[in-house]
């Protein structure tokens, strides 16, 4: 599958109507409906941030993840909005993903070590990527998360 994926980072104001709408729609098809957690998944950050954007074939999102470069107030690069769509699941994509997510951080922001929130069933698959538990679990929106880093 992931062969087949065409890949692009965006800024927000590099977005089409179109593409904001299809990226919206599946975070909430996934976080919102598929996790039954409801959440305000539009949080006002999106235009601070890139988006990476797998889609398929017939040009349809399947993959996205919302990148942050550091700032002075948070010196590190963030990923977040990890997902991917659930038609192309357990075909390497989310691995794609991250690879591509990772490999765009540290591009921008060589020295910043980059941090996500991960879910916690999703612990060992971030590991695999690098990742260290930096913090507790804790619950957001009632699913637990721990934060994790990578140098």
């Amino acid at each position: 599958m992931s062969q087949n994926v065409d890949w692009q980072v965006k800024a927000f104001a590099d977005l089409t109507t179109k593409e904001l709408y299809d990226l919206l729609q599946l975070r909430q098809e996934v976080f919102v409906v598929e996790q039954t957690c409801p959440y305000l998944d539009a949080d006002g950050l999106d235009d601070q941030a890139f988006h990476l954007i797998g889609r398929d074939q017939q040009q349809h999102i399947v993959a996205y993840a919302r990148l942050f470069l550091p700032t002075t107030a948070q010196p590190y690069s963030r990923i977040g909005r990890v997902i991917s769509a659930g038609k192309v699941r357990r075909q390497g994509l989310g691995q794609e993903l991250m690879r591509r997510a990772i490999e765009w951080c540290q591009t921008q922001a060589a020295d910043a070590p980059i941090r996500l929130g991960a879910q916690v069933y999703l612990r060992a698959f971030y590991q695999s990527f690098g990742f260290k538990e930096i913090s507790d679990e804790y619950l957001e929106d009632d699913i637990p998360h721990v934060d994790m880093e990578r140098d």
